[in-house]
């Protein structure tokens, strides 16, 4: 039986792999038939990581949790102290970010007080990483207004901004400018988002936009944007 467990990211596995995963076994959950005697094929992944981390085992017993769960305790077949040594110098080289086993981290800052075209965009990042695997990982934060953005800024570090060019209290051409009249964010990769036409266009590329994607979006134009994005995270410094 192949059970695919899918991590959000590489510090929730580094935690299950901690405190759930030993030598022994561990512990699963699922909400499908298992039963006492079964093998099973754990298939272990997050975003960024380059190969998954496979472990077989055999089901030793069952516990119904409720009507769609069930606990089972599984115990691993391979012993062999070398096969686990190197499982742990995996381990160690994954909380490291060691570049040969785990895609760099991108993080991504989404500006857009419309929660539907934020999500929209959160789901477009997720398609694309699901068919490039190797392309990173991401993590998006979310803001809903300029200056709300430009202190998540100050207190964080992003690798990319998608900024809607209409916001409350700051719009995106002034967040923009401040971003760019700072000089650790004047080669910070920046899309623009607007419904407003070419005049939007030519406001967000004045301000220091580096793409322009016209509303309504499409989830092609994300995936597109996105793969290019990956060009320019880490481009030459202007100037």
């Amino acid at each position: 039986m192949l059970l695919k467990v899918d991590y959000p990211d590489a510090a929730d596995f580094l935690n299950d792999y901690t405190i759930n995963i030993s030598r022994g076994g561990t512990l699963i959950r699922v909400s499908r038939e298992i039963a006492e005697g079964d093998q099973v094929e754990l298939v272990l992944s997050f975003p960024g990581l380059l190969e998954p981390i496979n472990l077989s085992g055999i089901v030793r017993w069952t516990h119904e949790e409720g009507p769609a769960e069930i606990t089972a305790g599984v115990e691993f077949e391979d012993q062999d102290p070398e096969r686990w040594a190197r499982l742990d110098s995996l381990v160690q080289r994954i909380t490291e970010g060691d570049s040969s086993v785990v895609s760099p981290l991108v993080h991504i800052l989404v500006v857009e007080d419309n929660i539907h075209i934020a999500k929209l965009i959160s789901d477009g990042l997720t398609a694309y990483l699901k068919r490039n695997r190797d392309a990173g990982a991401f993590e998006t934060r979310h803001a809903t207004n300029g200056k709300e953005a430009l202190q998540l800024m100050y207190d964080g570090s992003y690798d990319v901004v998608l900024v809607d060019m209409y916001l409350p209290v700051m719009d995106g051409h002034e967040l923009i400018q401040k971003l760019r009249a700072e000089e650790r964010w004047v080669n910070l990769p920046i899309v623009a988002l607007s419904a407003g036409g070419p005049d939007a266009r030519q406001r967000a590329f004045s301000a220091g936009a580096d793409f322009f994607l016209n509303k309504p979006i499409r989830l092609s134009d994300i995936l597109s944007t996105m793969g290019k994005l990956m060009a320019t995270v880490n481009r030459p410094r202007r100037g």
